[in-house]
């Protein structure tokens, strides 16, 4: 449910901090009193795109934050998880929108993410009824989904679309093998060349890593030679003492100096690690000069084999791993050559078998909706007549598809017969947006007991509906407050006296700026806004809102 919303800047908000309570809530006000602003809001936290004109006048950026407290079975855990964003701490998703005129930002748990990954986890938090979103009801896609949800066919829903998108892989892939042009005689001589080329070079990653510092070396190899001895014989001159003759010395000499003046120890002590040191040196360089004994035919042979590779990197370069990427895309292509005939037999073989499953899998979620759809019906039927449709008749129609789809081997059509006598229609044929908000409130009690939606937004559902159907509204969202978080606004009062906690929104004036302020009315600021709601008229109005706040 929410627990909290903060919302800073926000068209007529200046600062609002609202904690809402559980069950049905409702939130009433004057026209253009700023109730749109919180829908919106709720909205924005969900990750619907925000521009600059919603910062309110004057400041330079907007925000809103909403506080989701999550039990442990929501789907939004294994979201966050896969998407690497931090865990909710106690249960609790925060959820931050920043809205600027240079940049927008949003984050979850204090972690960045992108505006799908918000809605991706929004889509499990919320369900948004208003004005526009009843029109989605009409399509056949929503209802198909409302029928699986009914009847919780969710596992084979998944197995199916498992064993169709298998079967659809396995097809593209016969397709582009069948049409895939003919290789050319020329064009398998190419591959073949390409492959032998590069196998008979036969570099490792480890050859080309050493093979330039090897070359280098080997022609090099007088040069360095030369270098090297002169600098043996700078340590080891014998017509004059070489430097590790004359540091020998001076350590002999060292000695003698702290035999005859214990004190000098500590600062002459430094002098034998010296001549250890030269010593390693001397070492090294004998060893190293014996290594550049490097043979004229060796030198020929790093030079061949640094003109092969940087032939070859011309060829299928620029990079070593450029020219092995380019060997295994040809010895790929000129195996599915080689081997079309068999891949596409054993394609055709994947293809009938994977029909099957698919088959078997269709049909075990054929049956299952259609042991559900009447069921559904009966239900959502039951529910509208109790929403004013007092005759009214439903169907849920299921018809065969030529091609099986993603979602099942049948396409599903929602019919509705308000009036006795008339034929039923499709819900995409009802122009009235009335009707459909009520039809979509049936489906929502129909569903009430298998969604786990934990927040429904009802803005306005009520609207073109007369003073007795509004009443049978609010008991449908009183009803589903028991199981869900439901926020409802409503301009009417027989909605709002049957809410658990009424929220009043108004504008004020604070100096020259206009800002709306949300706060919960009871007791008898209740009854002044139920009578506002009713239109005033002294004390027969105060009369009838207190009777409509008497439970029933």
């Amino acid at each position: 449910m929410l627990t909290l919303l903060k919302i800073k800047n926000l068209a007529l908000v200046d600062q609002l901090l609202w904690e809402p309570s559980s069950g049905f809530i409702c939130i009433t006000g004057e026209t253009g009193a700023g109730k749109s602003v919180i829908i919106g809001a709720i909205r924005l936290a969900l990750g619907e795109r925000a521009d600059k004109t919603l910062i309110r006048s004057g400041e330079q950026q907007c925000s809103v934050e909403a506080v989701f407290h999550l039990p442990e079975s929501s789907p939004v855990h294994a979201i966050l998880n896969e998407h690497g964003v931090p865990p909710c701490e106690d249960g609790n998703l925060i959820i931050k929108r920043l809205i600027s005129s240079t940049a927008n930002r949003q984050f979850l748990n204090d972690s960045p993410c992108t505006l799908n990954l918000l809605r991706e986890a929004g889509a499990c938090l919320v369900d948004m009824h208003g004005p526009s979103d009843h029109r989605s009801l009409v399509s056949q896609e929503r209802q198909l989904s409302l029928l699986d949800a009914f009847g919780e066919h969710a596992p084979l829903v998944h197995s199916y679309s498992d064993a169709w998108r298998q079967w659809q892989d396995a097809r593209r892939a016969y397709d582009d093998l069948e049409h895939a042009e003919a290789a050319t005689a020329r064009e398998i001589e190419l591959l073949r060349h390409q492959v032998d080329e590069i196998d008979s070079a036969a570099f490792t990653p480890e050859e080309v890593l050493t093979l330039e510092e090897r070359w280098q070396r080997a022609r090099n190899g007088t040069r360095l030679r030369e270098q090297v001895s002169k600098m043996l014989s700078m340590l080891e001159e014998t017509d004059v003492p070489g430097l590790g003759t004359q540091l020998r010395e001076l350590t002999r000499a060292a000695h003698e100096l702290e035999r005859m003046d214990a004190s000098t120890a500590a600062w002459l002590a430094p002098l034998a690690g010296v001549n250890l040191e030269l010593k390693e040196i001397e070492g090294r360089l004998a060893d190293y000069s014996a290594e550049l004994d490097c043979d004229p035919r060796e030198l020929f042979q790093l030079e061949e084999r640094i003109n092969l590779l940087e032939s070859l990197k011309m060829k299928y370069g620029p990079s070593f791993e450029d020219v092995c990427s380019r060997r295994e895309e040809a010895a790929s292509r000129l195996d599915r050559i080689e081997h079309r005939t068999e891949r596409l037999e054993e394609l055709r073989a994947s293809i009938a078998a994977l029909r099957k499953q698919m088959d078997a899998a269709g049909q075990a979620l054929t049956r299952a909706r259609q042991d559900s759809a009447p069921r559904l019906a009966a239900s959502i039927v039951r529910h509208s007549r109790e929403l004013g449709f007092r005759q009214a008749v439903f169907e849920v129609s299921l018809s065969p598809l030529q091609e099986p789809g993603s979602q099942g081997m049948e396409t599903v059509e929602f019919l509705f017969g308000p009036n006795p006598g008339e034929p039923s229609k499709p819900l995409r044929l009802i122009a009235s947006s009335g009707e459909l908000a009520r039809i979509m409130l049936a489906i929502k009690s129909a569903l009430a007991h298998k969604d786990a939606t934990p927040l429904l937004v009802f803005d306005e559902i009520d609207a073109n509906v007369g003073g007795e159907v509004a009443r049978a509204v609010g008991f449908k969202m009183q009803q589903l407050g028991n199981r869900h978080q439901v926020i409802s606004i409503t301009h009417f009062p027989q909605v709002a006296a049957l809410a658990s906690h009424h929220y009043l929104v108004q504008k004020a004036s604070a100096g020259n700026r206009t800002i709306s302020c949300l706060r919960e009315v009871s007791h008898e600021e209740r009854v002044d806004e139920l009578v506002r709601m009713l239109g005033g008229g002294g004390d027969h109005a105060r009369t009838l809102a207190q009777a409509l706040l008497q439970p029933s």
